[in-house]
């Protein structure tokens, strides 16, 4: 007999996957994202763009939650989430 049970708003709650897209010609390496990314699914490359900034880069997509703090922390807007589609099971 299984006691737990889903609550039934979970598929409504869950986290949605995301993609993080890092838009190379506005990012200028201050590196807010990877500071205050709480599950540090970014850091910094150590590479450098072509315009001489050091690059941010993603370490893990799967730990993305798609809070958004990347995207609200960046002063360049060189930072954003795209979310996809749940599939419905």
């Amino acid at each position: 007999m299984n006691l737990w049970r889903k609550p039934f708003d979970i598929d409504e709650k869950a986290p949605r996957p995301v993609k993080i897209h890092i838009d190379i010609d506005r990012c200028k390496g201050c590196g807010y994202c990877a500071e205050f990314c709480p599950r540090g699914v970014l850091k910094m490359t150590g590479e450098l763009s072509y315009k001489g900034y050091d690059m941010v880069g993603v370490v893990d997509d799967g730990k993305c939650l798609g809070c958004g703090l990347c995207e609200a922390m960046c002063p360049e807007f060189g930072i954003y989430l795209i979310y996809e589609d749940k599939e419905l099971k």
